[in-house]
């Protein structure tokens, strides 16, 4: 079955820590054409069919399996191609069938990335037009949060999005299941909160790949809705000597659009950041963000988009998920261990967004130099990814994920319980009726630290 190159990877690109992935070939006119997809599809399929590895992982896969199953054949030439976009939709592109399940990905001749070829379906059937107004509204985070996030109004929208009737409105014109947990908005934005951080005129200390300056991309959902979180980073960046600054403009990552198929949109945002995030990482600044989607945004998937955009490529070489920056500057001596405030029993999600960065555990790590603490990691998706868990059409599926990891942080019966993706922590403390309530690891850490 040593098939051609599928269009989605069409060139390759090498990487020290993950297998061999292709650019994503996305201004290819083949990339959208409905035959060369079906047969790639079908292709992938074929191969997912006999192999069933990630049956466990989302509800992608028991979708297709389902399918092939019900079929006259019990085989994929049995499925209807009209129905491949029924395990399309059940793909949130946590990219855990890539980097941790599949046999088959590139170097291998077959050539799997099921993400990617969701992501090809996904682009096509927006091209087309087949993307819905509620889709477009709930994707749009920069645009909504900075309509919600207006002194006065705020008030208005936090309670609005408590209400009852408000949410059966949410339902019938968005698609927002009426149980869903909504964000909280906040006029007193990270970026209002941090904008007197002037780390230019502090001291720094390169060690290993970081050069002890960091600049926060703050994301449109820390931003408006927990920006305490980036006050913490900021905050324990800061306790370790590290210097630190906002970037001085930004706009979504492009993750939400990137989710939804809208690569043109992707492209745009790409080029409102990257020349920010280039010039800082040429005036010897890092790059971190406190959600590991927008960390992976730029790490990876534009990276992919853009693999001849030297700019996006330095950018990428000096993006850091937080705690990976914290565990470098630990192995050379640098990070502080004066902790005063021990955190007893944390029971630790790591989000998909972050285990696909190949960083390894460093959160947990990094909790664990804290006396008097005892980490349990839980590395299982939290089933929110985006706009999945809030959906009217996927928040039972969401929930259904969740359950695993909803149960073992119950069994662990944590002082705290934290993920490194405040959305899938909200969804999961939800889950648990608030019991234990969903924090931020580097809210611990700050904690720990008593600053």
């Amino acid at each position: 079955m040593a098939e051609q190159r599928s269009i989605t990877n069409s060139a390759r690109e090498g990487s020290l820590d993950a297998p061999t992935r292709h650019p994503l070939d996305w201004k290819n006119p083949a990339f959208y054409e409905q035959a060369s997809l079906d047969a790639e599809l079908e292709r992938v399929f074929h191969i997912c069919h006999g192999c069933r590895r990630c049956v466990s992982l989302c509800h992608a896969f028991p979708t297709l399996f389902d399918l092939v199953d019900e079929s006259s054949t019990m085989e994929v030439d049995g499925v209807a191609k009209s129905d491949y976009a029924k395990v399309v939709d059940q793909c949130y592109l946590c990219d855990l069938c890539y980097q941790t399940k599949c046999p088959y990905v590139p170097p291998h001749e077959w050539n799997v990335d099921f993400p990617h070829l969701m992501l090809r379906a996904k682009a096509k059937r927006h091209r087309d037009g087949e993307t819905t107004l509620a889709a477009k509204v709930l994707s749009s985070t920069t645009a909504v949060g900075r309509l919600a996030s207006i002194p006065v109004v705020v008030d208005v929208v936090n309670a609005a999005n408590r209400a009852k009737p408000t949410r059966a409105l949410l339902d019938k014109t968005l698609g927002v299941h009426p149980d869903a947990r909504l964000p909280t908005y906040h006029a007193d934005t990270a970026r209002r909160r941090l904008g007197h951080l002037d780390g230019a005129s502090a001291e720094f200390v390169p060690a290993g790949r970081t050069r002890g300056k960091v600049m926060l991309f703050a994301t449109c959902y820390c931003n408006v809705s927990q920006p305490q979180v980036v006050e913490d980073l900021a905050a324990v960046l800061g306790h370790n000597g590290v210097a630190v600054e906002l970037v001085a403009r930004e706009v979504c990552c492009g993750m939400p659009k990137l989710e939804l198929g809208d690569l043109d949109s992707v492209a745009r945002y790409k080029e409102k950041n990257i020349p920010q995030l280039a010039a800082a990482a040429r005036d010897g600044w890092d790059i971190t963000a406190a959600i590991p989607s927008c960390v992976l945004m730029f790490k990876q998937e534009l990276p992919l988009m853009f693999p001849d955009d030297a700019d996006v490529q330095l950018v990428k070489r000096h993006m850091f998920d937080p705690f990976e920056y914290l565990w470098q500057r630990h192995q050379a001596g640098l990070l502080k261990i004066d902790f005063r405030n021990p955190l007893g029993k944390v029971a630790w999600h790591a989000p998909c967004h972050q285990r696909v960065q190949n960083i390894g555990p460093k959160t947990r790590d990094v909790l664990a130099l804290v006396p008097g603490t005892e980490v349990t990691a839980i590395e299982r998706c939290s089933g929110h990814d985006g706009t999945y868990g809030v959906k009217r059409k996927t928040y039972e599926l969401s929930r259904k994920i969740a359950k695993p990891v909803e149960a073992r942080i119950a069994q662990a019966a944590p002082d705290h319980f934290a993920s490194d993706c405040p959305m899938a922590g909200a969804h999961l403390a939800h889950g648990l009726d608030d019991s234990p309530r969903a924090e931020s690891p580097i809210g611990l850490l700050r904690h720990a630290y008593g600053i």
